[in-house]
């Protein structure tokens, strides 16, 4: 699964701040106590599948063992040592509401020693950024809300309703973890509604607040094989039916095809929303575009490839093979078509538009179990939150509502029934490359306890509201 980021603008946003906005300053007990949670779970080589995770996992239950939530409160729950998971309660005032699940995950991407100038598991501070790998995705969004439910339990909060975290095993995989949890012990981690670290975000403009975003909603990730087959032979007597030849043709034809409009009550917001933080000219295509206006789509499409894919299903050739021997016709040749569809387009029709595009001569079948995740509601107690502390912790910031390209362990909750709003609250300088999983990744330190502040004050506005959706 990966993390997208909202794009503004020409530029990626990403998940770090600029320099200026992330020069260290003194920190107080709460954010030297979450930097040095950040610190112990980076340090731990939870590359995703290993038993790594199980032992950031115990270091996480460890950090909430000790202010006192009782062990039947903080599991370790998993198919398998390398899923395991944590699932944390903070117990609430028993008022019927349901739970609010926090979400984030402890496994993260591997990293190749040799490609980093220090080890990617050592934690390091530098000119106002903390290094390592998953420091950015998503041990930030781990570090934030172990921090934050230490944080409520030493102050003796008690909220309207229990507040429960989960911490997955491998959301850079599969997401077994998360599917496991929901499959085997839903009990555990039921809500009302999610609210996810590892999805959403903030951009900066030259170090100002420009917008905040809230994922509610992914795309669907699935996988199409399109294969041709014949005879084959000897290559000292070439044929018109070449397996490879037809598939190419094949591929050629698909690549000039273009997949519908197809916008939702997520995507809409997005394009009606984000106008405010492009210019005149760019805001009047976005306001168009949220209305249907063909032209205005077809203009903000060529002009940012983000863009293009929010508004539409999108699929793209990814992988390429054919062939047995050196001397031989190809009897076989097959290419992954790699699919990112929109919430509401079904499997079965997108498959049959790629047969159709192909032609008969490529047979078409899926290579990929899909899992849909319905639109989330922009509910007005989390729209309502939300908004209120980005105007008073980042003036200026636009809220918008985000469709990801990508896809997170809230493909699953979405599916299950449990609405999940992507809301990190972690803010980027826009046009700098992002790092996650790559080579350095980090996040500004700022921009880290920025974002711990933001959660902590949102969770307890939520965790006592008394708005309804």
């Amino acid at each position: 699964m990966r993390r997208a980021s909202l794009v503004f603008a020409l530029a990626a946003t990403l998940v770090a701040p600029d320099l200026a906005r992330s020069q260290a300053t003194a920190l107080t007990a709460d954010q030297k106590e979450a930097r040095d949670i950040l610190r112990e779970i980076v340090n731990i080589n939870s590359t995703s599948g290993t038993l790594g995770v199980k032992k950031a996992a115990e270091a996480m239950r460890n950090r909430l063992l000790k202010p006192g939530y009782p062990a039947a409160d903080v599991l370790l729950l998993g198919p398998k040592p390398e899923l395991t998971a944590v699932v944390a309660r903070l117990r609430g005032r028993n008022t019927g509401k349901k739970p609010i699940l926090l979400m984030a995950h402890l496994d993260a991407v591997a990293a190749n020693p040799k490609d980093w100038p220090f080890d990617p598991f050592t934690f390091q501070e530098k000119d106002g950024w903390y290094y390592g790998r998953g420091s950015d995705d998503d041990k930030s969004g781990v570090a934030n809300i172990v921090a934050n439910f230490v944080r409520w339990k030493r102050e003796k909060w008690v909220p309207d309703r229990d507040i429960v975290a989960v911490l997955s095993a491998d959301e850079e995989t599969e997401g077994k973890s998360i599917a496991w949890l929901l499959e085997k012990h839903r009990d555990k981690i039921d809500a009302e509604y999610a609210l996810n670290a590892d999805g959403g975000g903030g951009a900066l403009d030259k170090g100002k607040p420009l917008a905040n975003t809230v994922q509610a909603s992914e795309k669907t990730y699935v996988d199409f094989r399109v294969e041709v087959t014949n005879r084959g032979g000897h290559s000292s007597v070439p044929r018109a039916d070449n397996a490879i030849y037809e598939l190419a043709e094949a591929l050629v034809a698909f690549g000039k095809y273009t997949f519908p409009v197809r916008l939702n009550e997520v995507s809409r917001a997005f394009f009606a929303q984000g106008a405010a933080t492009q210019s005149a000219e760019v805001a009047a295509l976005m306001r168009a575009a949220a209305k249907d206006d063909a032209d205005a789509q077809a203009k903000l499409s060529a002009m940012n490839p983000y863009w293009n894919s929010v508004m539409r299903t999108t699929c793209v050739a990814t992988m390429l093979d054919g062939g047995h021997a050196d001397n031989a016709l190809p009897q076989r040749a097959g290419a992954l078509i790699n699919c990112r569809m929109a919430p509401d387009d079904p499997t079965d029709s997108v498959m049959a538009v790629i047969q159709r595009v192909v032609g008969p001569k490529a047979k078409v079948t899926l290579a990929w179990k899909v899992v849909s995740s319905p639109v989330s509601p922009l509910r007005a107690d989390v729209m309502g939150v939300f908004t209120k502390l980005t105007n008073e912790r980042f003036p200026g910031a636009t809220v918008i509502p985000e469709m990801s390209t990508g896809a997170t362990d809230g493909l699953f909750t979405r599916n299950a029934g449990i609405p999940t709003y992507g809301v990190s609250a972690v803010f980027a300088e826009q046009g700098e490359p992002s790092r996650a999983h790559g080579q350095e990744e980090r996040v500004g330190v700022k921009a880290f306890h920025e974002a711990v502040e933001f959660w902590y004050e949102m969770v307890k506005q939520l965790g006592t509201a008394s708005l309804t959706p």
